[in-house]
């Protein structure tokens, strides 16, 4: 499935246009985005349990073995 966001300010002039061009496509939805602020902003009171976490592959025990030289 593909959206297709539209801004709430745009709607009126995009919105039918993008819905009549997207018609024939199935996977495509036009959708109108009325979202009035970001959920993560700073401040937010929102959710509060999120924590970072370091997704890197922890490195393998060991030592690098030396190189023969040539």
């Amino acid at each position: 499935m593909i959206y297709c966001v539209v801004p709430e300010e745009m709607a009126d002039e995009l919105f039918e246009k993008l819905e009549r061009y997207y018609a024939d496509d199935p996977n495509v939805t036009v959708i109108i985005d009325r979202r009035k602020s970001a959920r993560r902003a700073p401040g937010s009171s929102a959710g509060g349990k999120r924590t970072l976490r370091d997704r890197r592959r922890q490195r393998v025990a060991g030592d690098i073995p030396e190189l023969a030289n040539e």
